[in-house]
C-alpha cells in the first residue's frame, strides 16, 4: 500500500479561461480535462487515493465518470485543499492543479524521488529575463517560478495550512509555518492553463473526439380546466392550461430530458424534483435555460433537436415559427437547426379523448471544439 495520496484541485470557476466552457470540462479524446490529468496520474501506480475537488454544481456529473474521489470544493484554491485534506489519512500528499495538464513522468520522478527530505519538495524554473519590480532590478538568480504538483508531509501541511492567511502554494504555507522546502528542476512543458490562448502551448491535449451524441424525451401532461397553456416557450391561445408543478410546459420538458440524455446527465427530475416549491409554477423557459448553460459549461454543444407534439387540441401551426425562433434563441443555435411538428393520435388513448397531449424530443450535441478556438 502507498503512503502517498494525490488530490487534484479542479474546482475553479474559470472566470480568466473566459469561455462558456470551464477548463476542467475541456474534452481531451473523449475525457474532460480533469479525468485525462486524474487518468495520467492513476497510470503510475504511485498514489493509495486519489481525491479530486468540484464545484458544488459539478460534484453529480464528476462522479458519473470516475469511482475516485470527489470533494466539494470552497471559495479559493487553498479552502477547496483543506477540505480535500481532511480525507488524507496517508503520511504524504501531492498536490496539483488541473489546470498544469502536461506533467511529464520523468518531473514527476524528480519529485517523489525526494520524498522525505524535506517538509515539501517543489517543481521550480528559473528566470532568464530581467526583472524589474516598483523601477528596481532584481536579481533574476534568485527569483523562481513555482509549479505544482507539490509533495508534503501530510501533519505538517494541514497545520500550515490552519490559518487565515491565504497562501498560493503549499511550500509558501509550510516555509511561513517553520518547515523545510526542497526544490527540484521542473518544466516548461508543465505550462499552467489559465486563459483560453495558453491551449496552444499544451502539446500533451489531444482535440476533442468527433462524435455526435444523440438523447430522446418524452412526456406527458394532462390539461387542467385553469390556467394558462404554453408550448415551447409560446403562450397559445386556449381556454385551459396543463396539470403541472411548474407552468406545465411539457414540450419543453421534453426537451430538457434529450438534452440531459445526450450528455448523459440524468432527467429533468433530477435536476428540478417537482416536490422542490421553489420550481412550482416556474416558466420552463428558465429551466431550459440552465440546462443549456449546463450543457455549455460542461463541454458540449448542441447541434439540433426535433420535437413531435402528439394532440388532437390544440392545433399549433400557426404557432410553429414562434416556438422555433424562442427554442432557437435559448438553444443558441439557428432557428433552422429546431424542428417542431405536430400529430395526432387518430382519436386513439387519453390524448384522442383531448385528455392531454404528449410530447417527443431528440436532441444532438457534439463536444466543444476548443482547437478552433
Amino acid at each position: 500500500m502507498s503512503d502517498l495520496t494525490l488530490i487534484i484541485l479542479a474546482a475553479g470557476d474559470s472566470t480568466r479561461f473566459n469561455s462558456p466552457i470551464k477548463k476542467q470540462w475541456l474534452r481531451i479524446g473523449h475525457e474532460p480535462l480533469w479525468l485525462f490529468v486524474a487518468n495520467r496520474f492513476e497510470k503510475t501506480e504511485k498514489f493509495s487515493n486519489i481525491i479530486i475537488t468540484a464545484s458544488k454544481n459539478d460534484v453529480t456529473f464528476m462522479h458519473s465518470y470516475t469511482q475516485n474521489k470527489i470533494v466539494v470544493g470552497g471559495s479559493s484554491r487553498q479552502a477547496s485543499l483543506k477540505n480535500a485534506l481532511q480525507y488524507v489519512d496517508t503520511p504524504y500528499v501531492l498536490v496539483t492543479d488541473v489546470a498544469r495538464s502536461c506533467v511529464s513522468d520523468a518531473m514527476l520522478a524528480r519529485v517523489l524521488d525526494k520524498k522525505g527530505e524535506a517538509d515539501c519538495i517543489v517543481p521550480s524554473l528559473h528566470v532568464s529575463d530581467t526583472i524589474v519590480y516598483d523601477d528596481d532590478t532584481v536579481n533574476r538568480d534568485k527569483i523562481l517560478r513555482i509549479q505544482t504538483p507539490q509533495l508534503s508531509r501530510t501533519d505538517v501541511l494541514k497545520k500550515a495550512l490552519d490559518t487565515d492567511v491565504e497562501y498560493t502554494d503549499e511550500s509558501s504555507a509550510i516555509v511561513a509555518n517553520g518547515g523545510t522546502r526542497l526544490f527540484v528542476d521542473g518544466e516548461d512543458d508543465a505550462f499552467k492553463l489559465t486563459f483560453a490562448n495558453d491551449l496552444k502551448e499544451l502539446g500533451c491535449l489531444k482535440e476533442p473526439a468527433c462524435i455526435t451524441l444523440v438523447g430522446n424525451g418524452f412526456d406527458v401532461h394532462a390539461f387542467d380546466d385553469k390556467g394558462e397553456m404554453f408550448l415551447c416557450g409560446v403562450k397559445i391561445e386556449n381556454s385551459f392550461g396543463f396539470k403541472a408543478h411548474s407552468d406545465g410546459d411539457v414540450a419543453i420538458h421534453s426537451l430538457i430530458d434529450a438534452l440531459l440524455g445526450a450528455a448523459g446527465m440524468g432527467d429533468i427530475g433530477m435536476l428540478f424534483p417537482d416536490n422542490d416549491d421553489k420550481y412550482k409554477g416556474i416558466d420552463s423557459k428558465l429551466l431550459l435555460q440552465d440546462v443549456v448553460q449546463r450543457l455549455y459549461r460542461f463541454g458540449y454543444k448542441i447541434v439540433n433537436v426535433d420535437i413531435t407534439i402528439i394532440a388532437e387540441t390544440p392545433r399549433i401551426g400557426a404557432y410553429k415559427d414562434a416556438m422555433r425562433n424562442t427554442l432557437s434563441a435559448i438553444l443558441q443555435i439557428p432557428s433552422y437547426y429546431v424542428n417542431v411538428k405536430a400529430t395526432t393520435t387518430e382519436k386513439l388513448g387519453f390524448i384522442g379523448k383531448k385528455e392531454g397531449v404528449g410530447v417527443m424530443s431528440s436532441a444532438s450535441l457534439n463536444y466543444f471544439n476548443w482547437t478552433n478556438k
